[in-house]
């Protein structure tokens, strides 16, 4: 598997640098953006105008509240998009959805004073990552105070105990199964709180927890997924601690790589240890060198879950090929590599009259295809990042 994706590479070299420097990538990002809006954002229907929601699948094919935490993702998408424009069309989203998403949570009225609660700890992980890029984007502090009170009270709280075997602590993927710790809700966990240290004091944080309080549990955190559900050997991420205590060694998502090699990465900028940005490309490298399938592609994931998890590692892994402190010979090699997966679905994937994306490398889906929220998304994300691609220097 390694020589051919190795040959792979090396015949697509030429290919993916002449796509980098001719295509479009930010119309194919604008193309995809106003799909989203259109396709799923459910107030663009003309009999759901207050629907301040994203729909699970096009054409109004599922209108069900039971998927929440696409709804970071695809708000996600929305701030990429105002961030690479600056319109208005898509700032004016924010608040729409503020109100939207908590009022549509499926599980709102199990906690009547706060709805923005799940019992899914990674579902309201992925809230407080996007509530942060909104604040981010905008300045406007209820967004990151929300963030903020979310890793507070329901996710840091679900940490540990670290005196219990063989889990040592760990973040807890759901609060009714206390002892299944999860890569997905510590990778994200990990980033919120070194996050929300970074911006404590441009946010002009007041009360509650010291500055160092929340690196310190972005380091405990962390040190934690890298101990107990990452081989420091080939660079996996492995998905979870069970109740019983055995580590699910067979199971690695690109998601749980993207978010463990993002946090990795904001930790080093924060510190400057070396160690972090070792973790990180190792576990990009994981991904290249094993999870490739023999197209050079990654693998198809058309609609549920899964046809978010290969965005969520496109959001993070690009902050990494954007690092000037990776040797060059590395930036090169995760560039072309991410550059030949968007030129793949750019122009096998994508449906130019639609501008939808079903999940699929080599096939577009048909104009009256049904299409997933979040296979779109991932969409989104990879031709979103190489909008934010630095050239080499």
């Amino acid at each position: 598997m390694k020589r051919f994706t190795t040959l792979l590479f090396a015949a697509a070299i030429c290919a993916s640098a002449w796509c980098q420097n001719t295509r479009d990538w930010h119309s194919l990002a604008e193309g995809m953006s106003q799909a989203l809006i259109s396709n799923f954002w459910g107030a663009s229907f003309a009999d759901h105008p207050q629907r301040y929601y994203f729909n699970y699948l096009s054409q109004q094919a599922d209108l069900r509240h039971e998927h929440y935490w696409p709804q970071a993702h695809a708000i996600d998408v929305i701030v990429d998009a105002y961030l690479r424009t600056g319109s208005k069309q898509y700032r004016n989203i924010y608040p729409l959805w503020w109100q939207g998403a908590p009022d549509n949570n499926f599980v709102a009225g199990i906690n009547d004073h706060d709805h923005w609660w799940n019992p899914y700890v990674d579902d309201m992980e992925w809230i407080a990552l996007a509530l942060i890029r909104m604040w981010e984007s905008t300045g406007n502090r209820r967004y990151i105070d929300k963030a903020r009170q979310l890793y507070d009270d329901y996710i840091w709280s679900t940490w540990g105990p670290e005196n219990e075997a063989p889990w040592y602590g760990g973040i807890t993927w759901k609060v009714d199964t206390g002892k299944s710790k999860n890569s997905c809700s510590n990778g994200p966990a990990a980033l919120i709180a070194a996050r929300l240290y970074r911006f404590y004091r441009k946010a002009g944080v007041k009360g509650g927890k010291c500055r160092e309080a929340y690196l310190n549990e972005a380091v405990k955190i962390y040190t934690w997924q890298k101990s107990v559900l990452f081989d420091r050997n080939t660079g996996a991420v492995w998905d979870n601690i069970n109740s019983r205590g055995e580590i699910a060694r067979h199971m690695v998502f690109t998601y749980n790589v993207g978010t463990f090699l993002g946090a990795a990465h904001e930790l080093y900028n924060i510190t400057g240890d070396s160690q972090y940005l070792r973790d990180a490309t190792l576990a990009a490298n994981y991904v290249i060198e094993n999870m490739t399938v023999n197209q050079g592609t990654l693998s198809d994931a058309p609609g549920g879950d899964g046809g978010l998890f290969h965005g969520i590692f496109f959001r993070y892994f690009v902050k990494l090929i954007n690092e000037k402190d990776l040797d060059l010979a590395t930036r090169t090699r995760f560039r072309d590599y991410i550059t030949r997966l968007a030129t793949v679905m750019a122009d096998e994937g994508i449906n130019p009259r639609t501008m939808l994306y079903a999940g699929r490398w080599h096939q577009a889906p048909a104009d009256n295809d049904v299409v997933s929220l979040t296979s779109h998304l991932t969409g989104c994300m990879l031709i979103e990042a190489m909008c934010t691609l630095k050239p080499l220097e």
